[in-house]
């Protein structure tokens, strides 16, 4: 059963359960980050391919500029409790030497960056340099918040003339916490749940990856949730490993993507995601973004057996671009939301080559 399928079903529930036991409503509640419970704990972002950066530790620094990106996503819109999710990414390169005049932040005077075909056709990797790059996070779903923030490096080879290899890890902390508020319990004594007021647990977060990229191409896989931990929130009451433990279980990505070039002004980057999460059925994710002359882009989404999305977006200047993604839901929650929607700020900090677009990321 699909990600959306599981958690919405799980929501409405929750919704619904305020005559029943409070144990009944914790399992419920951990379901939604158990990963024995068949549930996603990170967040799914429509547009993770214009910031692979949130996913991907490893692209830190990839760009000859630092990427800033703020997002907003609101899930599953109309249904009481569904997920929100809002962060702000920022990364760049250190030392990064294809600029005429090196520096420590990559920050150097405008210089000239012809683009088009003929330019990717002849373009060569950046020589070996490092990157490094922030991520803030809160993703709320009904009484359940999780705030996260965490710090990235990344080092990136040249291993051909047109191919870099990169690899990266993050870490920080991550506070998920429970609203014991929201719920209506039968029992306020009950152990499943120690207090009435709202609970933090305090974990690791921890992931890395790989990338490969070049002019054409990219594929990358990366791993989130590394150090697995428990999320209960009895505060030990509740005896043995038992239903209400939850527990935080690691994430894989694999992501690959090929630039197409229909003539000198419009390409097409058809991509796919493949995500395996303990317990639950391979995900996967087929993607395709078409752009004009580097500024407009259209593109569309499609999630095996749970939803479609189609995405928009425009490259204002060298400073600004924005973007916005709609998603359909396939599944029976599509008769309680109104779809999905993302949208996505981003500024190009340093940008001394005025790129529109990314060159390595698209």
């Amino acid at each position: 059963m699909s990600y959306s399928r599981v958690t919405g079903r799980l929501l409405q529930c929750i919704r619904v359960s305020g005559h029943r036991n409070g144990r009944i409503q914790m399992m419920i509640l951990l379901l939604v980050f158990a990963g024995r419970g068949y549930a996603q704990q990170q967040p799914h972002y429509t547009q993770y391919v214009l910031n692979t950066f949130i996913i991907n530790p490893a692209v830190a620094g990839i760009e000859n500029y630092w990427d800033v990106k703020a997002s907003h996503r609101h899930q599953w819109a109309g249904l009481n409790g569904g997920p929100v999710t809002t962060y702000v990414t920022m990364h760049g390169p250190l030392r990064k030497t294809d600029y005429p005049q090196a520096s420590a932040t990559g920050f150097s005077p405008d210089g000239g960056n012809p683009r088009g075909q003929a330019y990717w056709e002849t373009y060569t990797a950046p020589p070996s340099h490092a990157g490094a790059g922030f991520t803030l996070l809160n993703d709320r779903t009904g009484p359940l918040n999780r705030f996260s923030a965490s710090v990235a490096y990344a080092h990136h080879i040249g291993i051909a003339p047109g191919t870099n290899l990169s690899a990266g890890i993050a870490a920080g902390v991550q506070r998920i916490s429970l609203d014991a508020t929201a719920l209506k319990l039968q029992d306020p004594s009950d152990p499943a749940i120690a207090s009435s007021t709202t609970l933090d647990r305090w974990r690791p977060d921890v992931s890395a990856g790989i990338y490969l990229y070049s002019a054409q191409y990219f594929a990358g896989i990366s791993a989130q949730n590394i150090i697995p931990a428990k999320i209960g929130f009895d505060e030990g009451k509740v005896k043995g490993d038992s239903v209400y433990q939850g527990k935080l279980v690691p994430h894989v990505f694999a992501t690959a993507g090929y630039r197409l070039w229909m003539n000198e002004d419009v390409s097409i980057l058809p991509s796919v995601m493949i995500k395996y999460i303990t317990a639950l059925p391979v995900g996967i994710d087929m993607n395709a973004k078409m752009q004009y002359h580097d500024v407009l882009w259209v593109g569309a989404s499609y999630r095996h057996k749970d939803g479609v999305a189609v995405m928009m977006g425009i490259n204002v200047n060298a400073t600004f671009n924005i973007s916005y993604a709609y998603d359909y839901t396939t599944s029976s929650l599509n008769t309680v939301s109104r779809g999905t929607h993302e949208i996505m700020i981003g500024l190009l900090i340093g940008n001394r080559y005025a790129d529109l677009c990314p060159r390595n990321v698209w």
